[in-house]
C-alpha cells in the first residue's frame, strides 16, 4: 500500500494529455519503458533496504557507502525531489477542480489553490495525526477500487473505439514522453523511508518494493490503453485531467464523480506523504550538521519537526506558484533521477567494499542491472525541459556551496569572503582611477557618462572594502 499509494499521485490524472501530444497512442509504450527503467533501480532499493533497514532511505544508503559530500548530495536531492513531488500533487489537485465546479480557472487561481492546499497540509503535518497511517491505507484501497472500476468500465463499454499505435514524432517522441511521464512512477521507493519500522524487513521490503513497481506498470498501461480507446487522440491533449474526462464519456456523471474522488485522494495522499518525507530528510541533514540546527527543533506539544515542515512547505509553495504542470513534472523527474543514480552507485560500492554484508535479497544480473538503472535514468535528462535543467544546475551549485560552507566553518568562510571583498574593492578602485585619469580610455563615451561610471565604480569599491573589513573584524573579535 505504501509503495503503490506513494506513486499513484495526481500526476497520472493530469500528465497523460501532454504525453499524448509527444507520443500519440504509443504513450502506452512510453509507460512500459518508464516501468522497466524504474524496476532497474527498484532492485537496488530492494537490496539496500533489506541489508540496511534503517530510517532515511537514499540518504542512509549513500551515508553508509560513501559518507561526506556524496551522502549530503543524495540527501539534498532526496529533500528537493520530495518538495517537487509535493508541488506536482498540489498543482494536479488544482487542475481537477473544474471537473467538480465547472468554472474557467485562470493560472493565478490554479497557483492560489495549490498554495492553499500546501498550507493546509503543512499545518496538518505540524500537528501530526496518529491515525494517518490507517486512514491512508483505507484511502489507497478506495483509490485502487476506483481505478479498477474505470479500467473495467472502459474495457467492457461497447462504445469504446479501436486502438492503433500512432507516434507523430516517431521514436524521439516516445523517448520524450518517457522522460516527461517518468514522474508517475516515483514514490514506490517510499517503502525505504519507513524501513526501520517494517516487520521482517529482509523479506518484506524487497517484496513490497518490487511488487509495487510491477503492479504500477500494469495499472498505468491499462489506464492509458482504456483512456486512448475512449477519447480521440486530438481531444485528449487539450484536457487538464484527461482520465476524468474519459471516465465521464465512458461511465457518465458517475464516472466523473468517482474519478474526481480518486484523483483527490491520490493528490492529497501523495502531498501529505511528500511533505512528511521532506521534513524528515531535512531533520536528518540538520542532525548530521549539514543544515541549520533550527530544522531539528521539535514542537513542544505535537513532537513534530515543525520548522522543517514549514521551511520545506514554503519552497514547495514557490514551485507550485508556477501553476505549470509540465515544468513541475519535469522538475520532479530531475530530482528523483539524480537520487536514482546515486542509489545505484551506492549499491555498487557496497558490493565491492563490503562483500560480507548480509544481503537477504540480491539484485539479479549484477552489475548490469544497476548500470542499466544509472544509464537509462540519466539518459532521460537529455530530454527534460531546458529550464528545469538550468534549475537543476543551480541546485547542484547550491548543494556544493552549502556543503563546503559547513565543512570550512562559518568563521573561516567569513575570512575568505572578507579577503575576496577587499581584493575586489581594490581592483574596482584601480579601475575607477584608470578610467577617470584617461589611462583606460572609453572611446565614444561623453565626459559626463565617464564621470557617472567612475562614481558608480568608486561607490562599489567602498562597499566591497567595507564588507571585507567588517568580515575580517568580526572574525578577530570572535577569536
Amino acid at each position: 500500500m505504501m509503495g503503490i499509494g506513494g506513486a499513484i499521485s495526481a500526476g497520472v490524472f493530469v500528465m497523460l494529455g501532454y504525453a499524448t501530444t509527444l507520443a500519440g497512442t504509443t504513450v502506452v509504450i512510453a509507460l512500459v519503458l518508464c516501468g522497466i527503467i524504474n524496476v532497474f533501480t527498484m532492485c537496488s532499493y530492494a537490496e539496500l533496504g533489506a541489508a540496511l533497514p534503517r530510517a532515511g532511505g537514499e540518504y542512509t544508503f549513500a551515508k553508509v557507502a560513501y559518507g561526506g559530500f556524496t551522502s549530503f548530495f543524495t540527501g539534498w536531492f532526496e529533500w528537493i525531489s520530495n518538495m517537487f513531488f509535493a508541488a506536482l500533487s498540489a498543482v494536479g489537485f488544482a487542475y481537477m477542480i473544474p471537473y467538480i465546479i465547472p468554472v474557467q480557472m485562470p493560472p493565478a487561481f490554479v497557483a492560489l489553490l495549490a498554495i492553499t492546499v500546501i498550507a493546509v497540509f503543512a499545518a496538518i503535518n505540524v500537528r501530526g495525526i496518529k491515525e494517518a497511517g490507517t486512514a491512508e491505507v483505507i484511502m489507497i484501497i478506495i483509490l485502487l477500487v476506483i481505478l479498477a472500476a474505470y479500467i473495467l468500465g472502459g474495457l467492457l463499454n461497447p462504445q469504446t473505439g479501436d486502438f492503433q499505435l500512432y507516434a507523430p514524432e516517431g521514436a524521439i517522441g516516445v523517448i520524450r514522453a518517457t522522460a516527461y511521464i517518468f514522474a508517475v512512477y516515483l514514490g514506490a521507493e517510499a517503502v525505504a523511508v519507513a524501513q526501520a519500522e517494517v516487520k521482517n524487513p529482509s523479506k518484506t521490503i524487497p517484496r513490497a518494493i518490487l511488487l509495487s513497481a510491477v503492479a504500477l506498470v500494469v495499472f498505468y498501461t491499462l489506464i492509458a490503453y482504456v483512456t486512448l480507446r475512449i477519447v480521440p487522440l486530438q481531444r485528449l491533449g487539450g484536457e487538464t485531467a484527461p482520465i476524468i474526462f474519459a471516465a465521464e464519456q465512458a461511465l457518465g456523471r458517475l464516472g466523473t464523480v468517482l474519478l474526481v474522488v480518486g484523483g483527490t485522494i491520490a493528490a492529497l495522499s501523495s502531498l501529505n506523504t511528500s511533505i512528511m518525507a521532506q521534513s524528515r530528510v531535512a531533520y536528518a541533514l540538520s542532525r548530521d550538521g549539514y543544515f541549520p540546527k533550527a530544522l531539528m527543533h521539535v514542537h513542544h506539544r505535537f513532537s513534530t519537526p515543525h520548522v522543517a515542515v514549514v521551511a520545506g512547505s514554503v519552497f514547495t509553495a514557490v514551485l507550485a506558484a508556477t501553476g505549470v504542470i509540465n515544468f513541475v513534472g519535469y522538475a520532479t523527474d530531475f530530482g528523483f533521477i539524480i537520487g536514482f543514480a546515486l542509489v545505484n552507485l551506492s549499491l555498487m560500492k557496497l558490493r565491492r567494499e563490503k562483500p560480507l554484508l548480509e544481503r537477504p535479497f540480491k539484485t539479479p544480473l549484477y552489475p548490469f542491472t544497476p548500470l542499466a538503472g544509472i544509464v537509462t535514468s540519466l539518459f532521460l535528462l537529455v530530454f527534460i525541459d531546458v529550464g528545469v535543467l538550468s534549475l537543476g544546475a543551480m541546485l547542484c551549485i547550491l548543494a556544493v556551496l552549502a556543503y563546503y560552507i559547513r565543512m570550512v566553518g562559518y568563521l573561516r568562510f567569513r575570512v575568505a569572503f572578507g579577503g575576496i571583498s577587499i581584493g575586489l574593492g581594490g581592483f574596482t578602485a584601480l579601475l575607477a582611477y584608470l578610467i577617470g585619469t584617461g589611462a583606460m580610455p572609453l572611446n565614444g563615451v561623453s565626459s559626463a557618462a565617464i564621470a557617472i561610471v567612475v562614481s558608480i565604480l568608486l561607490f562599489a569599491s567602498i562597499i566591497q572594502l567595507l564588507a571585507g573589513v567588517l568580515n575580517l573584524t568580526a572574525k578577530s573579535k570572535a577569536l
